[in-house]
């Protein structure tokens, strides 16, 4: 739906299904009921997420032109999707195995051109469209300093042969769509220093001889090649655990003339550790209920000194409960937005605020997307229904954003 001036929806991901069949069925579930408990008369958009398997299907003509025009009935529209999840993500272990096949390998580039040429046909004239990926790859496959700088170039030159496909796209169509590169903790880009070390010394020194090359263009609008067709995916929830302020992340990115995709609106776990052992018992249970063997729940903890100590999973933080030098943990674990405070542990819906005041007095981007696609492994006390919970967030977002 477009709610001052912002394309807002939420991401599919939410819904479990791999195959399109599947997909497609949740779709017609969910999309027309959502729409009119918005009581929307005006387009609502949809963040689609396809995996590898329903790329491939909907990809045939006829089922594309089949989907093109149920969104015409419906009185919808795709103008995002989420490319980060290639296979399974729900009813079975993914952890790490969300980054693979990773930027290093021919899958993960053939997946992603896939899902741009389904996003260009998709996509209503005169918008923009954005993709969201893995950011790069995961930062404990890689070993040794050898091994990381290896991953980094070959991811550099999958992301590139992107560029001039989506160049190639919009010569043909008119059409301007983005590569969202979506940082989280312990991904090969996580923050913002990274994030600006692989453009300035990856994606811009290697793409412009590349794209000159590949496409016959010069410098200047090879440069502008880059910077159109790849941006970032801020999901609010990575960043926050990330203890990185909104406004600070997006003047940086600015400075530095990295555009922003597409905001992930999404809140993360945090709780204060006190000093006395038996209120850190306290917060540990609290915690608990939170541990289970889907996803990652990445920890980052911040401590006297104001560092930060990471872990790669809620477990090994927990088995450190005891340590008197941190002062906050943050975990990515995905809450309703909604969710201010979990008995004694409190979200990150904060930066979500402050990420909404933020856009309405500077552009930024404008397409935001909810992301809570962990419905199925919170706790059960706040595990509620699931199409009144995608309405109550939307109803959420666009309260804050009217304030």
């Amino acid at each position: 739906m477009l709610h001052h001036k912002h394309h807002l929806t939420y991401c599919t991901n939410i819904h479990a299904g791999e195959s399109w069949q599947d997909i497609k069925k949740s779709l017609k579930e969910y999309l027309p009921s959502i729409k009119k408990d918005l009581e929307l008369d005006a387009p609502l958009g949809i963040g689609l997420r396809l995996s590898g398997e329903a790329g491939k299907k909907l990809a045939n003509q006829e089922q594309l032109d089949e989907f093109k025009a149920w969104l015409i009935s419906e009185n919808l529209y795709v103008f995002t999707m989420n490319g980060f999840p290639y296979g399974g993500f729900h009813h079975q272990v993914v952890k790490d195995d969300v980054h693979k096949p990773d930027w290093t390998t021919s899958e993960r580039l053939r997946y992603t051109l896939q899902l741009f040429d389904i996003l260009a046909e998709l996509l209503p004239d005169g918008m923009d469209g954005g993709i969201s990926t893995s950011p790069l790859s995961y930062k404990y496959w890689h070993k040794t300093d050898a091994e990381t700088q290896k991953a980094f170039d070959e991811s550099n030159k999958n992301i590139l042969k992107v560029v001039a496909h989506l160049y190639k796209i919009e010569q043909q169509t008119g059409k301007i769509l983005h590569l969202d590169i979506e940082p989280e903790p312990d991904g090969l880009i996580e923050n913002t220093p990274e994030v600006i070390d692989y453009f300035n010394n990856w994606l811009l020194p290697k793409g412009i001889p590349y794209l000159e090359k590949e496409l016959g263009i010069s410098d200047a609008q090879a440069e502008a090649a880059i910077r159109k067709h790849i941006q970032l995916c801020y999901d609010v929830c990575h960043y926050a655990v990330g203890y990185e302020e909104p406004s600070e992340v997006f003047l940086k990115m600015k400075e530095e003339g990295i555009g922003i995709g597409k905001i992930q609106i999404s809140a993360a776990l945090k709780a204060q550790l006190p000093e006395n052992p038996a209120d850190r018992k306290e917060i540990e249970k609290e915690f608990s209920p939170f541990v289970e063997s889907t996803y990652l729940h990445q920890v980052v903890a911040l401590t006297k000194d104001k560092t930060l100590l990471h872990y790669n999973d809620l477990p090994p933080a927990l088995a450190d409960i005891g340590n008197t030098e941190v002062t906050e943990w943050r975990t990515h674990f995905h809450v309703p937005v909604f969710l201010e405070k979990y008995s004694k542990l409190y979200s990150t819906q904060e930066d979500i605020k402050k990420v909404l005041e933020y856009i309405k007095l500077e552009e930024v981007t404008n397409h935001l997307e909810v992301e809570t696609y962990t419905w199925e492994v919170l706790p059960k006390d706040i595990r509620l229904d699931l199409k009144d919970s995608i309405v109550r967030e939307l109803k959420w977002v666009k309260e804050t954003l009217d304030k």
